[in-house]
């Protein structure tokens, strides 16, 4: 096999790991992981929101 080949293969390679990365990227079962990742800065803001609130109703009384 000459230098082509090699190329030839290496390009076929890349080309299935990249549409395997693309399948399972938009795949259903990792929608869930993705848009609880996407979700989790809102989610430390509510707590962090909490808890200001809870430290300020605590400086009411």
């Amino acid at each position: 096999m000459d230098y082509g080949t090699y190329r030839g293969i290496l390009t076929l390679v890349i080309l299935v790991l990249f549409i395997v990365i693309v399948v399972w990227a938009y795949s259903k079962r990792s929608k869930t992981r993705f848009k609880d990742a996407a979700n989790a800065i809102f989610e430390d803001e509510k707590k962090h929101n909490d808890t200001i609130s809870n430290e300020e109703k605590e400086s009411e009384k």
